[in-house]
């Protein structure tokens, strides 16, 4: 008979760990209290339990991603797998920033949360993170993903697109790596194979503004944002491109980028597609003035954390950080 696989439960907090208060849900569950509601995972695996955190995720940040890399980093002799119980407001951010932080495990690495608590009669909680087991014991499982509402998303393609739904996140500009119905893992999209031994990364850099555009919107604040950040990441209209209007703003405050190392990213406001600058006046114009980095099909999360990992590293050059940018991990972009 073969032996159960060692999971390692990591708890943050979150809805999944929540109960009701005057002040509204708030996640006071140990991590023993949220897994003891489902004692059938006995069955399927040995599960340990680690609290990292116990927190509402709009609360977390770039240090609690080092935190869940550090622990996965600390304990992954110890175990076949690791399931990460956590908020999903957040969730897509967290497990786009542990793909870059945690790169060729040749183990899951698995996020999960719950749109009820888990103390709820009625809640997505228990199957969800019966289904993250399941997912987790398949042999073919292995880097970051995201199991929510029966999807197994790659870690940089998740977004959470309904806030109450069960069926909360979705996977954008590429398929979901697999489904998982009952205790069966229904795959379509093989798990990268680890190119080296595993890595963990230990920095990022919070300096990273994102920049909604909106008609109207004043130059005046541009220079001030490049002043407090290293990098602006415009989220703009379509397929993408700049306003005229504020064309002398971005150029002023990225300046050489040899001596200001400022960053400039175009991305797009709509979900799905991507982005293709050239395609109009208004973004060959940007192309024409200054050098930038472009999202294309990235989900912004992606793009958000990815940056955030490479302005940790030293890069010698534009052309070094954009070649670094464009490579992709875990799925996370087709652009060459």
């Amino acid at each position: 008979m073969s032996t159960k696989q060692r999971l390692l439960f990591i708890t943050t907090g979150g809805t999944i760990a929540s109960v009701r208060t005057q002040q509204g849900l708030k996640p006071v569950l140990t991590s023993e209290e949220l897994l003891a509601h489902l004692p059938e995972l006995n069955e399927l695996c040995c599960p340990d339990t680690l609290a990292l955190c116990s927190i509402d995720s709009t609360d977390l940040g770039p240090e609690h991603w080092l935190m869940m890399a550090k622990a996965v980093q600390e304990n992954y002799a110890l175990y076949d797998g690791f399931i990460i119980c956590h908020g999903t407001d957040t969730l897509a951010y967290s497990a786009a920033a542990l793909s870059y932080l945690i790169q060729n495990a040749d183990k899951p690495v698995i996020l999960t949360g719950a749109q009820q608590p888990i103390s709820n009669e009625i809640t997505d909680a228990k199957k969800n993170l019966r289904d993250s087991v399941i997912c987790a014991l398949d042999p073919g499982s292995r880097g970051v993903m995201v199991v929510f509402g029966g999807h197994v998303i790659a870690g940089t393609r998740a977004k959470k697109n309904k806030t109450i739904s069960y069926d909360a996140f979705a996977s954008v500009n590429f398929p979901a790596l697999a489904l998982v119905q009952g205790d069966r893992l229904v795959r379509y999209v093989p798990s990268p194979w680890p190119t080296g031994p595993v890595e963990f990364g230990r920095s990022l850099s919070p300096r990273v503004f994102l920049l909604k555009l909106t008609p109207g919107l004043s130059p005046d604040l541009i220079p001030d944002i490049f002043r407090l950040y290293d990098c602006v990441i415009v989220e703009s209209f379509g397929v993408g491109g700049i306003p005229q209007r504020l064309m002398d703003a971005f150029a002023e405050g990225l300046g050489d980028y040899d001596k200001t190392h400022k960053v400039l990213i175009l991305t797009t406001q709509v979900t799905y597609e991507g982005s293709d600058v050239g395609i109009y006046e208004v973004g060959k114009r940007v192309k024409n003035r200054f050098r930038f980095l472009e999202a294309h099909d990235m989900t912004i999360e992606a793009v958000v954390t990815k940056i955030m990992w490479l302005l940790a590293q030293d890069c010698d050059s534009f052309d070094q950080l954009q070649q670094r940018f464009y490579r992709q991990v875990n799925f996370d972009t087709f652009y060459h």
